[in-house]
């Protein structure tokens, strides 16, 4: 994953492929005397392993399910702890390997410690440490993908406007690797790049250039000697994409090589509008459940069917789980995506590889624990069944108005209904609840009694229990209809007073009187959640970002429109002048 976003850059074209091809061999060949890769002490000894590899690709592959990413890591810029996390320990690895992964990719940037000129060599010192790391995993009986990574977009995007000089310094950096790892059980991959990109280039020079890449990273490995004679190599759509002509250019260079030795990789962060609730995305819907289905059928029938076994090197959700800002993700709508996920990678025979960035996110790399628990144990289950869940996790109850019926429709996934809990006591049906097809409505009176006092927020949480997987909470939540206040601010900060009652924030929308969209994001009226707003809760506001504010037509009023999860909707005024903002709740008529 590409933790730090930039804007493209464009340049002109380089100089020659001959002449690069020329520095290439050169460096190779200059590189099989070099100390740079040499360990202090003599030639590397391979991690102690005892798990036995199938010799089928296919075979290999399906033993890594499930695996996971030591993100945010080696390949944090330029070290190891630069992203916040602890360096990793073999304790991380015996973590992860009782927590029932069989794999690990350890994604590693080298840019900070290659030399940016011939013969490119990389520190000693760093590949003991990425060799150390490696061989923690490997000796926990893990499989390890090792990768190149945020290379890709530090310098070999540029491979379109400078090609010799960027093959060059990739051949150079995968020759040093070869070496140094060639020694290591067949339980170790090598992955080729990790979402390339190419800047300024068209789309056949990309698919030549991206072909050009995996080609190159394909025969430096296998005449490297040693373990990757035969070790499976990992190979890259443009990007991670799985999109169906770029796995058809994969597809292309794969069959080319003759190689029964070759995974396939791709990655999958959801539909982006639900990835990063934009654009309307605010639920786990049919778009984006369509989107997780074609995806993995491509997958299959592009690669699997075929015999090329697929590793899908990164999984998640954009913007969700982070525990250092708002969740911007229903918790409920991403549980459901991960259990649809996992469900579609057995479906498909993929393995797939969580992103985990760590601190703010699954892993507390500090603890050994997970953050959020009751979130991974719905990623575990994913890996062997089906859950059941509803049309939605809560239930929402005005306190000021008299309580009715609520419904909510079952998504059975294969699974039957056994019945509501709350707490040990089971509800009863037809007193409590009612089922009538997939449709399950909570009566008036059960309500009535788990509501209890009626303070705003959630009075009560129920398990809906399936014949398998795990049980789905729903909370009966009582609020009222949330209240924003007049304001005044600055293009620097402005703030809404917000009256939650009890709900929560979905959405907002953002546009002018002329139908044109406002806020940031140009492309759609429903902006960014958490990047052009956010709900603070704990102090009682709606914050509208700076990039917002400044991106404001002066003088020009800006209506707001604010989707709740109970389904409220409240607009609000916003007029930007200057440096001053003025904000004025809009009463509905």
């Amino acid at each position: 994953m590409t933790d730090i976003r930039r804007t493209a850059h464009h340049r002109s074209r380089g100089p020659g492929r001959l002449a690069g091809l020329l520095m290439a061999m050169l460096v190779v060949l200059g590189l099989a005397g070099s100390t740079a890769i040499a360990a202090p002490d003599g030639p590397a000894q391979p991690a102690a392993s005892t798990v036995a590899v199938p010799a089928r690709a296919m075979d290999a592959v399906s033993a890594m399910q499930p695996s996971w990413n030591l993100g945010n890591t080696l390949d944090a810029i330029p070290d190891e702890t630069s992203w916040g996390n602890p360096k990793a320990t073999r304790e991380l690895f015996k973590t992860i390997r009782a927590q029932g992964f069989r794999s690990v990719r350890i994604p590693v940037t080298w840019s900070a410690h290659q030399s940016t000129t011939a013969p490119y060599s990389i520190d000693a010192a760093y590949v003991k440490r990425v060799k150390e790391v490696v061989d923690w995993a490997l000796a926990e009986n893990l499989y390890v993908v090792l990768n190149v990574h945020h290379d890709s977009w530090q310098w070999i995007e540029k491979i379109s406007t400078d090609h010799d000089k960027v093959l060059a310094r990739y051949n150079a950096l995968w020759t040093q690797i070869s070496a140094a790892f060639r020694s290591e059980p067949r339980t170790l991959l090598f992955e080729s790049v990790n979402e390339p990109g190419f800047a300024d280039a068209t789309a056949a020079q990309k698919t030549a250039l991206m072909n050009e890449l995996n080609t190159s990273f394909h025969k430096i490995v296998r005449t490297s000697g040693g373990g990757n004679k035969s070790r499976l190599l990992v190979l890259t759509t443009q990007g991670g994409t799985p999109s169906q002509d770029l796995m058809d250019d994969l597809y292309t260079t794969i069959r080319a090589l003759r190689d029964s030795n070759l995974v396939a990789t791709v990655h999958y962060y959801s539909w982006y509008p639900f990835s990063v609730n934009i654009a309307g995305g605010t639920r786990y819907d049919e778009a984006a459940r369509n989107d997780a289905d074609d995806a993995f059928s491509r997958m299959h029938d592009t690669f699997v069917a075929k015999g090329i076994p697929v590793y899908v090197g990164e999984y998640g959700l954009l913007g969700w789980p982070d525990h250092n800002h708002p969740s911007r993700i229903e918790r409920g709508e991403a549980l459901k995506y991960y259990e649809h996920v996992g469900h579609l990678a057995r479906v498909a025979g993929v393995t797939t590889a969580l992103w985990d960035p760590g601190a703010w996110a699954y892993l507390d790399r500090a603890t050994l624990r997970w953050t959020d628990p009751a979130l991974f144990a719905w990623i575990r289950s994913s890996w062997t069944t089906r859950s059941g869940t509803t049309s939605f996790d809560k239930v929402f109850v005005a306190k000021s108005s008299r309580i009715t019926a609520k419904s909510l429709t079952m998504n059975r996934n294969g699974t039957t209904f056994r019945g509501l809990w709350h707490g040990g006591a089971k509800l009863a049906e037809g007193r409590d609840y009612t089922v009538f097809e997939d449709r399950l409505t909570l009566t008036a009176p059960a309500l009535t009694r788990l509501a209890g006092d009626r303070d705003h927020g959630v009075s009560a949480t129920l398990e809906a229990r399936f014949s398998k997987g795990l049980p789905w909470q729903i909370d009966v939540v009582t609020y009222d209809t949330p209240v924003l206040s007049n304001a005044t601010g600055t293009a620097e900060k402005f703030t809404i007073p917000t009256k939650y009652q009890g709900d929560l924030l979905a959405t907002m929308e953002a546009t002018y009187a002329d139908g044109t969209n406002a806020g940031p994001t140009s492309w759609t009226p429903y902006q960014e959640f958490n990047k052009a707003f956010s709900p603070d809760y704990a102090n009682g506001t709606i914050v509208l970002t700076t990039e917002t504010l400044t991106s404001l037509r002066d003088g020009e009023p800006a209506t707001l429109t604010f989707h709740f999860h109970s389904g409220a909707k409240l607009r609000y005024e916003v007029t930007k002048s200057a440096d001053s903002v003025t904000g004025t709740a809009v009463k509905e008529s």
